[in-house]
């Protein structure tokens, strides 16, 4: 069983939330031109073990648990790291959306997105060498809701889809090393 908290959101307005993008995208325009080496962020998470195979997640001042269901050992008390990738390809799309909505004038109201991502457990429990141990096919379901026609939103999909960081990590491969030590 998945115990979940409700985090309650503020409600922002259409005109507040166009206001904060643009100031957003202002700011770091100006503090990339100033500063090109600006541009360049690193981001530190860092994990430990927890119950079965539990892992609390520290990112900043935030906490949060990633867990497998009962089925891959876990106690399931959250979400897995699996559906964590997918919820942060989702909410980077998001984020993505709005920014170049805002950017572009592009009426965006709503915006809902289901994700899908096939995985053959196969690899992950050495039975088949052969087959990727992560995704080997991922969907999204992106629902949009506002005035703008359907080719200003197949041109926004088009935008975010090329600026999207996450998207990007899934669709392309990334350098990845890993360091081993005792302690």
């Amino acid at each position: 069983m998945t115990i979940t908290q409700t985090i309650q959101t503020p409600k922002i307005e259409t005109n507040e939330r166009a206001s904060r993008l643009a100031e957003a995208g202002e700011t770091w325009s100006n503090r990339i031109a100033a500063d090109p080496n600006s541009a360049s962020l690193t981001y530190k998470v860092s994990g430990s073990g927890r119950g079965s195979v539990a892992t609390l997640i520290t990112a900043g001042r935030h906490e949060f648990l990633i867990d497998e269901p009962a089925a891959l050992a876990g106690d399931d008390l959250a979400a897995s790291p699996v559906e964590f990738a997918l919820g942060a390809l989702i909410s980077c799309q998001i984020v993505v959306y709005r920014l170049y909505a805002n950017a572009l004038g592009i009426d965006l109201d709503e915006i809902e997105i289901d994700a899908e991502g096939d995985l053959d457990a196969r690899k992950l429990f050495g039975i088949d060498e052969t087959v990727r141990a992560g995704f080997s096919d991922v969907r999204l379901n992106v629902r949009l809701s506002g005035t703008a026609s359907q080719n200003e939103f197949k041109k926004l999909q088009e935008v975010v889809d090329a600026h999207c960081p996450v998207l990007d990590l899934f669709a392309n491969q990334v350098p990845v090393r890993v360091e081993l030590t005792n302690s």
